[in-house]
């Protein structure tokens, strides 16, 4: 392995968009299996981690195992099954510099937009370097960019929130001085994001509440701080592969299980939550969702620490619509009143792709949102380009990791055939039943289908759920339907 190979005229073999946890994990791929491919890490921001760098709310933490969340080759090996942002941030930078990663990133290198030469076989990326444009070559890309605004959450419209006298706060750009000891605070969400604040701000707030529109489920997961079963039998790297298969295989069943018997799955669910609740938070209409286990994602909280804080009596649940915000709180259509130094809009994310750079083939711009994902992974008509997107169902890595493999594969199979470039096309794109590629029901992932690529019902162009499955076509696969090969001589 070199993974240090240079740039031939300014034109690299690969450029990796984003220096999260996808990325790491891509540049990883890239350098061990095509160790004489130049190649580089163009991140927007001043640091490595991504989400995990970016988020700095109370408590924020993994609302995915570790094990799986984690690097396959580097596996997580604290005992702590959920771990905090700290925590992942730690993780992810001694992995770069462990295996040199972090020497190929430039930082505060913002890529605006990417317009593919057919004449010259090329990417030309245009980059903002403070404040002044750059300009970057590149044979591939691979853009580990996320899939959500970093700049811009998800807007909500709050009727009256402007009348509202104390502090409005998005957990997307927390305030680090914000001092909301003895506050009164309401949470507006159910998400993850919210169901990660309540037990955090609980414990300095005189009291805080979640409101919901509807509810969700949520599942408590035991998070021990001390050795795992396996460790205590095994050396230490076992026991992490051990671990890993063990978060493999059971939320894997248990996803399968919700989905083919969703009236037991709702039963089960029910029971565990209502097991956890004070007496005085009824189980309805609160943990009633109207939808199916996992038909959107499934929060967690470990050692139920959400629940803990609803009977400890620092913290409730609301359900209800808002009628109006006053001068110092909430109105909801039922006429019940919550009192607010501070309301929280954990409302969600705003969906964007590629870091909202504008792509372009032979200058002609290009609408991802009219396009179809290609193994959910390379856009339709757009050449030598990958999107790392990962599971909603499971942890993103392990989807993230799948494409790595498969591009490195890809990239592999057109050395061998001489192509310059490769294309995913299709002929007949009304053969196709169109589906979401996030396979979820979520408010924001619904609200944004409009500027999502498409998933497929058959061939290559279906979504993506299935790690065990992707993992096999990412290494054995067929990785030629659907795509055309070129060889061009620039």
């Amino acid at each position: 392995m070199n993974g240090f190979a240079k740039p031939s005229n300014n034109v690299w073999d690969v450029v990796i968009i984003g220096a999260g946890i996808s990325g790491i994990n891509s540049a990883y791929r890239v350098q061990t299996q095509l160790p004489s491919k130049s190649y580089t890490i163009l991140e927007a921001r001043g640091g490595i981690g991504g989400t995990w760098d970016l988020f700095k709310y109370p408590g924020i933490r993994s609302d995915s195992d570790l094990h799986t969340f984690g690097f396959p080759w580097r596996p997580w090996q604290e005992q702590k099954v959920i771990a905090d942002g700290a925590s992942i941030v730690k993780y992810v930078r001694e992995t770069a510099s462990m295996f040199g990663i972090d020497q190929h990133i430039q930082y505060h290198h913002k890529v605006t937009s990417m317009d593919w030469s057919s004449d010259e076989q090329s990417w030309t990326l245009t980059v903002l370097v403070d404040d002044e444009e750059k300009y970057f070559h590149a044979k591939f890309i691979i853009l580990s960019t996320g899939y959500y605004d970093y700049a811009e959450p998800m807007p909500a419209t709050i009727p009256g929130m402007e009348n509202f006298q104390g502090t409005v706060v998005h957990p997307q750009f927390w305030p680090e001085d914000l001092d909301y000891t003895g506050k009164k605070m309401v949470i507006i969400g159910s998400g993850a994001t919210a169901v990660t604040l309540l037990p955090s701000l609980a414990e300095k707030a005189s009291h805080v509440t979640m409101l919901q529109r509807s509810p969700g489920y949520l599942l408590s997961l035991p998070n021990p701080g001390g050795e795992s079963p396996p460790s205590r039998f095994v050396p230490r790297w076992l026991a992490a592969k051990l671990n890993r298969l063990r978060f493999l295989v059971v939320p894997f069943l248990f996803f399968h299980f919700c989905k083919a018997f969703p009236g037991a799955a709702r039963k089960l669910l029910r029971a565990a939550t209502s097991r956890q609740l004070p007496t005085t938070i009824p189980h309805d209409p609160h943990f009633e969702p109207a939808y199916n286990p996992w038909e959107q994602r499934m929060c967690v909280c470990p050692n139920g620490d959400f629940y803990k804080s609803l009977r400890k009596g620092r913290a409730d649940i609301a359900t209800g619509t808002i009628r109006s915000v006053g001068a110092h709180g909430i109105t909801l259509d039922s006429g019940q009143e919550l009192d607010a130094d501070i309301i929280v809009t954990a409302t969600g994310l705003k969906i964007q792709l590629a870091g909202g750079a504008k792509v372009a083939t032979d200058h002609a711009p290009l609408d991802p949102a009219r396009k179809f994902l290609w193994q959910g992974v390379m856009l339709q008509d757009m050449p030598n380009a990958a999107f790392v997107i990962g599971y909603t169902n499971a942890s993103w890595t392990l989807g993230a990791d799948a494409t790595a493999l498969l591009v490195c594969r890809l990239l592999k199979l057109m050395e061998r055939r001489r192509a310059s470039s490769v294309v995913p096309r299709l002929e007949d794109p009304a053969s196709l039943e169109k589906r979401s590629v996030l396979n979820l029901s979520s408010t924001y992932v619904m609200r944004a289908l409009d500027q999502m690529p498409m998933a497929g019902d058959k061939g290559p162009w279906k979504a993506r759920d299935n790690y065990f499955t992707d993992l096999w076509k990412a290494k054995f696969g067929d990785i030629q339907t659907g795509l055309q090969f070129y060889r061009v001589s620039t």
